[in-house]
């Protein structure tokens, strides 16, 4: 037998989706990426798992006969925490927490450790960006501290695992993911290989010891998990962490959840003492608000259960550097042409050779339909220079045809703007029949675009 047939074996996997080929490839044929092959040696001897280790064949049960008894959440140090999570850390759970380089999920994650560990509930934190000083640094520097809160500087798989049954903690967090290797794979910390088996292994030791495992993320320059994607498979929480460096609060993003809505999102303000949750945003996005400024008005979205009052503004100017420019920040721009196309063809607004400009007032992502109608509002309001009623709050989805469809959940969004003391509301026609609350509001209601203009514009 030849020297190289001895070899451990070599396969290439893609970075973007894990397709695995014998040999390098350019191109690759399960998501069309090009160049994203990175060479990986495979031992021809793997260590068992626990479950091929298992001798005990699983059996299949009827559903009826499952014996469980219900499982009480882990209640976390903020209630925003919570509420993205479903009501709490389920025991056993995976959770992936994912964001931008230096947007805080190190100090979340070491907040809420320190939060909840206690004499009856310790908790292991596995630092593998930083060293223990640094780790206590962070902690001085943010005013927390715990004598029930383990920090541990290891990258290596099997001593973190066999810290892990030495001192049997009730959390288990690891910062992170992209950090942790096993020495069995010659391929370095953060490669496809070594984060998916690292991952997978984190993934058995929380259901055999029903322990809930938080791991930190690095993300792509795309804004996507670094890693195989079978990763955001594999657990059975995804957050994202997102904000804007310059402004000063974050927003904790459900992506996936196995055990609560993926539509919920809890808003974090980052302060010197480190991450405080914000219970009223609506007012944290409101109040720096102008009234007497054309091209803005106050429209209501959710997100999950919770609405939020945000400022859109709008700003319509000549062009007169060639082609007209149109630039959205925190709405989809293939929406704002879409909107704008609506506006001339149904409204007869000749836009054509403007420049337009809309904002998301705060840096808040907007994606629902509701917002459609303040957009316009705002965008023909710049256009007319005209103000629009600086206390209504305009709420509706625009068709192509230019007539204001019914949006859901109306009745939480009046509550909301009541709370905030506006006085008025624009909502669709067809959506005046979900109102089932009384409220101080003055209700307009709407069936097109053009009527909507009229009641809005002074």
């Amino acid at each position: 037998m030849s020297v190289k047939a001895k070899k451990d074996r070599v396969q290439y996997t893609c970075q973007s989706c894990g397709h695995v080929s014998p040999r390098w490839m350019g191109h690759c044929s399960e998501c069309n990426e090009w160049n994203s092959y990175v060479e990986e040696v495979v031992p021809k001897k793997h260590a068992k798992t626990a479950r091929q280790q298992s001798e005990t064949p699983s059996v299949a049960v009827h559903l009826s006969d499952i014996d469980f008894k219900h499982q009480e959440r882990i209640s976390a140090r903020s209630k925003e925490f919570n509420r993205v999570l479903g009501g709490g850390v389920v025991p056993g759970s995976v959770v992936l927490l994912g964001g931008d380089p230096g947007i805080g999920k190190s100090t979340l994650m070491l907040q809420e450790g320190v939060g909840l560990a206690n004499e009856h509930f310790p908790v292991l934190f596995v630092s593998g960006e930083e060293s223990i000083r640094q780790t206590k640094l962070r902690a001085d520097r943010l005013g927390i501290n715990s004598g029930h809160l383990y920090v541990l500087a290891e990258t290596n798989m099997s001593e973190i695992l066999a810290r892990i049954e030495q001192l049997n903690p009730k959390l288990v967090i690891v910062d992170s993911i992209q950090t942790v290797y096993r020495p069995e794979f010659e391929s370095s910390p953060g490669s496809i290989s070594q984060v998916r088996n690292c991952a997978y292994e984190f993934i058995e030791c929380a259901k055999k010891q029903n322990v809930p495992i938080f791991l930190v993320g690095h993300v792509t320059k795309e804004g996507y998990i670094a890693g195989p994607k079978v990763l955001e498979h594999m657990v059975d929480v995804l957050l994202q962490f997102e904000g804007d460096r310059d402004h000063f609060y974050r927003i904790l993003r459900s992506i996936k959840n196995r055990f609560g809505s993926t539509r919920e999102i809890g808003v974090f303000e980052m302060t010197q003492k480190g991450l405080e949750e914000v219970l009223n945003p609506s007012s944290l996005f409101l109040e720096q608000r102008k009234e007497n400024v054309t091209g803005s008005c106050v429209i209501c979205t959710m997100e999950g259960t919770r609405p939020f009052l945000v400022e859109i503004q709008a700003l319509v100017s000549s062009a007169n550097f060639g082609l007209p420019q149109r630039t959205a920040t925190g709405i989809d721009n293939k929406r704002l042409s879409l909107l704008l196309a609506v506006l001339e063809k149904r409204v007869g607004l000749r836009i054509g050779g403007q420049d337009v400009f809309v904002n998301a007032a705060g840096g808040v992502r907007i994606d629902e339909p509701a917002a459609d109608l303040g957009i316009l509002v705002s965008i023909a309001s710049s256009f007319k220079d005209q103000i629009v009623d600086p206390r209504a709050v305009i709420i509706g989805e625009v068709g192509l045809g230019g007539e204001i469809r019914t949006i859901p959940q109306i009745d939480k969004r009046i509550d909301e703007a009541t709370k905030l003391g506006f006085k008025r509301a624009v909502i669709p026609k067809l959506s005046q029949k979900g109102i089932k609350s009384q409220s101080s509001l003055k209700i307009s209601c709407v069936d097109n675009v053009e009527e909507a203009l009229e009641e809005v514009l002074n």
